[in-house]
């Protein structure tokens, strides 16, 4: 999946929505959020064994669309986006770190609290994450993920606000990907090799709510 291809599926998703969204008449209205993220935590465990790859934490961009749904709840379409590094805690633990890139895209809600100026809110959301290593051998792949998030809504104009959040990811990846493959005359192995494992992160980000 490259950049083309996610955008594709995000106007793709935009257009599901537009059409329930369009006949919604609340007070709330379109809201398009780009934001700018730190992304904590998250690691990849070698098969049967001891070793991991650890991701480093690191900055995030990305973008949400809201649209209405009640006076309280909204659909969200979320997508974020990390370039991160990969460090291998085993015995090739020297080599350089590899370059990797997530892009999480995903669909759900938000159930927003009642204020006029300031509105705390709750998220939560499922889709995607596609993981794409950029080493010879390795490979790409997409796991299902879901999000929660909390956050406040500050909105002390119509159609300007800012948003700030901390969200939690759960990523599901299996035991079927290539992903972090390496061959060489002491090493031959491969990450991501456990059913159900579970790949856990944490974004806090912050951004313009635009609203139309």
């Amino acid at each position: 999946m490259n950049n083309l291809q996610t955008l594709s599926i995000f106007v793709l998703a935009i257009a599901l929505f537009a059409q329930t969204a369009g006949a919604a008449e609340t007070k709330l209205g379109v809201e398009v959020t780009p934001f700018g993220a730190y992304r904590f935590g998250g690691r990849f465990d070698v098969k049967e064994s001891d070793e991991f790859y650890e991701l480093d934490d690191s900055a995030s961009f990305g973008v949400i669309l809201n649209l209405p749904h009640s006076i309280n709840t909204q659909y969200e379409v979320f997508y974020s986006q990390q370039d991160t590094k990969a460090v291998f805690s085993g015995a090739a633990a020297n080599d350089p770190a590899v370059d990797l890139d997530m892009h999480v895209l995903q669909l759900g809600g938000t159930y927003q609290g009642d204020g006029e100026t300031i509105r705390p809110y709750l998220a939560a959301t499922i889709g995607g994450t596609y993981v794409k290593v950029r080493s010879a051998g390795s490979g790409s792949d997409t796991f299902f993920s879901g999000s929660i998030g909390a956050g406040l809504l500050f909105q002390p104009y119509s159609r300007l606000g800012l948003r700030l959040e901390a969200r939690a990811y759960g990523t599901l990846t299996d035991s079927k990907t290539d992903l972090f493959c390496q061959t060489g005359p002491n090493l031959s192995l491969c990450a991501v090799r456990i059913e159900g494992n579970l790949l856990s992160q944490i974004e806090t980000f912050a951004g313009i709510v635009f609203r139309f």
